[in-house]
């Protein structure tokens, strides 16, 4: 069974127009999750801060909130695709994954890719595959 995920504690960008794109926050299949990707947008104040580091952050945030939406945890997370717009972010994108998952063994499996993003002002995305929380967790 597939079912779609959905939660305010992350962000739902619509387009300009005020449409949703055709997509889900999540989907889950079984005991797998996957995530749409992620961006750096607050979901309370709904702006994208300027600053990298703060970004990576969000992106995290928003992707642990779609997670535990969906019956997961950011010990669950399997595997990250990340998309960087520049690659002169690589490392400092680097130092922040590795703090937040700092408490993680093993890391998530991940791929980084350099790419031009959708919106504007934003510098990193990610989205992920994550395990269900077991039974009575």
């Amino acid at each position: 069974m597939i079912e779609g995920i959905h939660t305010e504690n992350a962000p739902f960008v619509r387009f300009s127009d005020g449409t949703e794109p055709p997509l889900s926050q999540a989907i889950r299949v079984g005991e797998l999750i996957f995530t749409s990707g992620q961006g750096p947008l607050d979901p309370v104040t709904h702006e994208i801060p300027a600053d990298f580091d703060a970004q990576v952050r969000q992106v995290l945030r928003n992707l642990v909130a779609v997670f535990a939406a969906a019956g997961s945890g950011k010990d669950l997370i399997v595997k990250c695709t990340c998309y960087l717009s520049d690659r002169g972010h690589f490392a400092a994108f680097n130092r922040v994954y590795a703090e937040f998952f700092a408490d993680r063994s093993p890391l998530p499996a991940r791929t980084t890719v350099v790419t031009q993003l959708v919106r504007e002002g934003v510098l990193v995305e990610i989205d992920g595959v994550a395990a269900a929380a077991p039974a009575g967790r």
